[in-house]
């Protein structure tokens, strides 16, 4: 009998809180100091009831893991890159595909971004990647790979990429 209950619970709080969600959840406290939730209006002599509303049945999730977070906050990437044509588009996807947070810098619209590529590999050449004190001129998916890898990087995104809608002709 309690298995069934431990079964039971679960769907009945799920479908409690689609109801709710839907319909909206009442709040309020009664004479006594003791505060009330309920799908239901309260009764007509309490004051200072509020409906809140949910936004419908949706869940939020995080989209990076904790080996991912822990990683980033650890050894930080930043991509240097413009829009250099194919080497800098997939090395945007390989960190999107690896659900890699990283930051963008664009050293073609910045001087002072310049000036920063200029020290970090003594060129103006993108892409480039920096993941924590260690930094990759060009883009090769082995070597990234093994840079991201050897930060703490998870190897797949806890939440896969969405697709990108096709481009119509």
């Amino acid at each position: 009998m309690r298995h069934r209950i431990r079964l039971a619970l679960p769907l009945l709080l799920l479908f409690a809180s689609a109801a709710a969600a839907s319909s909206g959840v009442y709040k309020w406290v009664d004479p006594g100091g003791r505060t009330h939730y309920s799908d239901q209006p309260p009764p007509g002599d309490t004051r200072g009831a509020q409906q809140m509303r949910g936004k419908g049945n949706v869940v939020e999730v995080d989209k990076e893991s904790y080996a991912g977070k822990q990683a980033h906050a650890k050894n930080p990437v930043v991509l240097y890159a413009n829009n250099c044509g194919p080497f800098c588009d997939q090395a945007r996807e390989h960190l999107k595909r690896r659900g890699v947070a990283y930051s963008q810098k664009d050293p073609s619209t910045d001087p002072e971004q310049a000036l920063e590529l200029k020290k970090l590999v003594g060129a103006m050449e993108v892409p480039v990647i920096v993941v924590g004190k260690s930094h990759l001129k060009g883009y090769e998916t082995t070597s990234w790979d093994r840079l991201l890898d050897e930060a703490g990087y998870p190897k797949t995104p806890l939440v896969p990429p969405r697709p990108e809608p096709p481009v119509k002709p």
